[in-house]
């Protein structure tokens, strides 16, 4: 295809071309007439006499031989580096002995998957999915975090004085040992989301047992009926209190099925570990709290903006909230 200033479309080669050999133009005359240079009206001239008007369409500009090419044999050896070992260009380049950005041009011609397209442990391609209506699966997880200390811990203080307050969780069954250091334990945080709208619900409390998980599991849902959300399926991961009989009963009498991840397969809960994820980037460890009651009374603020003011790649920018219309504070 001719780039957008070209004087030239095929039809106009070709009829530059029949005033030069059929009416027996000169050179210079055809070329002002159509506005190129004699050099021009030559080359569509001369391709005319020899392959008529096939000659006048485009040709590709890649040159008849590369003699700078990277060797066949090299291309091999980069591909499989990558298919077997799934490194990225720089680790391939240090291994194979060649520049990074000749490894990415090789790997970028045999259009192969980017590592962040592949699963790392069978280098297939990650198959990612989207329920089509709210409700129809709602991912469920627990992350463990560890308190903050009254007046700071090493975010405000630095590593050496923060370490002074860090906390070891202590098993009940072992004697308590003598320490200088406050028992500060843990909080977990128990997350739901909607895999459909994204739309998300946590709470924070002090342990992942089974009794804590159903609770938050029933008010989790209630959350989500008022939301106008009717959840039909539960996914989770093997963890403890998702394989109690308690969990499954309370599923069970709200009439929904329970569905876990294949073992040491965390992908498949990729939606809430990817909230997870956000949920410290932007929340736990967004600043410097100088105590563990100022980052918890932070939490109700930044799930009410994650749900209805910030813009989710996968919603096209667009916050969970424009995918339940039912949900209530959407302009607060």
């Amino acid at each position: 295809m001719p780039h957008r200033n070209a004087p030239l479309s095929e039809t106009g080669r070709l009829r530059l071309a029949r005033c030069v050999v059929d009416d027996e133009w000169p050179l210079r005359r055809a070329a002002e007439r159509f506005q190129v240079s004699a050099t021009t009206a030559k080359r569509w001239a001369d391709r005319y006499r020899v392959e008529g008007v096939a000659g006048m369409a485009d040709r590709p500009s890649r040159p008849h031989h590369s003699p700078t090419r990277t060797p066949t044999r090299t291309e091999r050896r980069i591909i499989k580096v990558r298919i077997l070992r799934r490194w990225g260009p720089a680790r391939i380049a240090y291994l194979l002995g060649l520049n990074p950005a000749t490894v990415h041009r090789v790997l970028t011609r045999y259009r192969l998957a980017r590592l962040t397209h592949l699963d790392r442990a069978t280098g297939r391609n990650v198959r990612r999915y989207e329920h089509t209506a709210p409700g129809d699966l709602v991912h469920v997880d627990i992350k463990k975090l560890g308190n903050i200390p009254d007046g700071g811990g090493h975010r405000v203080h630095g590593r050496a004085d923060g370490n002074r307050n860090r906390s070891a969780h202590r098993d009940a069954t072992r004697p308590r040992k003598l320490t200088n250091r406050p028992n500060l334990g843990y909080q977990y945080l128990h997350n739901a989301v909607d895999d459909h709208s994204r739309l998300a619900y946590t709470e924070i409390l002090p342990d992942e047992t089974r009794e804590s998980a159903a609770a938050f599991w029933q008010r989790a849902q209630a959350f989500f009926t008022d939301a106008g959300i009717t959840v039909t399926r539960v996914l989770t991961d093997n963890g403890a209190c998702y394989r109690s009989h308690l969990w499954r009963d309370t599923l069970a009498h709200n009439g929904i099925t329970h569905k876990r991840t294949r073992p040491y397969r965390p992908q498949t809960n990729g939606k809430v570990e990817r909230f997870n994820r956000t949920l410290l980037d932007e929340w736990a460890y967004a600043q410097p709290y100088t105590s563990e009651t100022e980052r918890r009374q932070a939490l109700p603020g930044w799930i009410h903006s994650y749900n209805h003011h910030r813009g989710h790649t996968a919603l096209n920018g667009l916050p969970p909230a424009s995918r339940v219309p039912n949900l209530t504070g959407q302009y607060t």
